[in-house]
C-alpha cells in the first residue's frame, strides 16, 4: 500500500492522507450484469477492468491523477470462486498499472444480477480542474482516440466474434478492456490547455450536448473529420450499416471531447506531444447560441440524440 494509506483493507473503513495542496476527486459507478455486460461473452477479467476503467475516465475527465478505489460486489450464490478471482484480476491488473490503489470494499449475497460497483479517488490541484462548464465561442473541439469502436466489437460478440486475424477483433478489445485516457487528461489538464472537458460513456453525441448545455454554447461538428477506425469502417461495409452514426450515437469507447482556445492553441499542441501514442482530431468549433449540427460537406443536419438512459439508445452498450 502507499504510504498515504493510513488504514488500509480489513478495518471498518479506509483512511487516508490527502495529498497536500490538492483537492479529492470522487466519482463511483455500478455495473450491472445483464444492462453492462453479458456473462456469455464477457471474461471475468473483463468485468473488473471494465469496472474500474469506467470510473479511471471520469477522473480523467476531470485531470485529476488516480489514488484509490473502494470496490463493492454482490454475487449470486451461483458464482464460481473462479469468476471472482477473475473480476479481482482484471480489476487490479488495471489498478496496479494505473497506480490506484485498491483500499477496501465490500462483498454480499443477492438473489438478483451480478453487481460490481467502485468508488474511485483521485487529486488535482484547483487551478488544474478540468469540467464540462468553459467552452466559449470560438474554440476548437476535439476528441481522443477513434469513436464506434466499442459498438462494433460489442456487436461482434454478439454475433459469436471475429475470427483470429479478423480486424474487428481490435473493435472487440475496445470493448471489453477500454483504456480510460488518464495520462491525456492530466497532461491537458496540467498544461491547462483545455477550456471544457468531458469522457464519452455514453457516445460523442451526448457528450457534445452536455459540454454545450454546462456551457450555454453551441457547437458544429465536420462529419468527415471525426475518427474512425479501419476495423470499424470495414465492419459497417460489410454489415451495411453506418459508421458515422455509430460513431456519432455509440458509447464505451470513454475517450475524451475537450475544447480549446484559439489562444491556447501553441500550449495545447505541445501537450499533445507528451501524450503518447493517443491520437487527438479536431472536429469542430464551438459556436453562439445553443443550435447543434453536423456538417456533412455542403449541407448540414442536426446532432443524433445519442444514448438515453431510460429510454434505450439506437445502439447498445453506453453505460452513463
Amino acid at each position: 500500500m502507499p504510504s498515504w494509506v493510513v488504514v488500509g483493507p480489513g478495518d471498518d473503513a479506509a483512511v487516508i492522507e490527502p495529498e497536500r495542496g490538492a483537492l479529492d476527486v470522487v466519482t463511483t459507478d455500478a455495473q450491472v450484469e445483464g444492462i453492462h455486460f453479458d456473462r456469455r461473452f464477457v471474461p471475468p477479467d473483463a468485468i473488473g477492468h471494465r469496472a474500474l476503467a469506467v470510473n479511471l475516465s471520469d477522473l480523467a475527465a476531470m485531470g485529476a491523477q488516480p489514488r484509490a478505489a473502494l470496490l463493492s460486489l454482490a454475487l449470486p450464490d451461483a458464482t464460481l470462486v473462479s469468476d471472482l478471482d477473475g473480476i479481482l484480476d482484471g480489476l487490479l491488473a488495471l489498478a496496479t498499472a494505473q497506480r490506484t490503489a485498491l483500499i477496501g470494499g465490500n462483498v454480499t449475497r443477492t438473489t438478483g444480477p451480478l453487481i460490481i460497483d467502485v468508488t474511485a479517488f483521485g487529486s488535482v490541484k484547483r487551478r488544474r480542474i478540468l469540467t464540462r462548464a468553459g467552452a466559449r465561442p470560438g474554440d476548437d473541439v476535439y476528441v481522443t482516440g477513434m469513436l464506434g469502436d466499442a459498438v462494433v466489437g460489442l456487436q461482434s460478440l454478439r454475433e459469436g466474434g471475429a475470427k483470429a486475424g479478423d480486424p474487428v477483433n481490435v473493435c472487440e478489445a475496445r470493448y471489453l478492456r477500454p483504456e480510460p485516457r488518464v495520462r491525456a487528461g492530466l497532461v491537458i489538464g496540467r498544461s491547462r490547455a483545455a477550456s471544457s472537458c468531458m469522457d464519452l460513456s455514453d457516445g460523442l453525441a451526448d457528450a457534445v450536448r452536455q459540454v454545450a448545455e454546462a456551457s450555454d454554447v453551441g457547437m458544429a461538428l465536420d462529419a468527415a473529420a471525426i475518427p474512425i477506425s479501419e476495423p470499424s469502417r470495414a465492419w459497417h461495409a460489410r454489415n451495411g450499416s453506418d459508421a458515422l452514426s455509430t460513431a456519432l450515437s455509440g458509447g464505451d469507447d470513454y475517450e475524451l471531447l475537450l475544447t480549446v482556445r484559439p489562444a491556447q492553441r501553441g500550449r495545447f499542441h505541445a501537450a499533445r506531444k507528451l501524450c503518447g501514442h493517443v491520437a487527438m482530431t479536431k472536429i469542430g468549433t464551438v459556436t453562439k447560441g445553443r443550435e447543434l449540427v453536423v456538417g456533412y460537406g455542403d449541407q448540414s443536419g442536426p446532432l443524433p440524440q445519442g444514448y438515453q438512459h431510460f429510454a434505450g439508445s439506437p445502439e447498445a452498450g453506453p453505460r452513463r
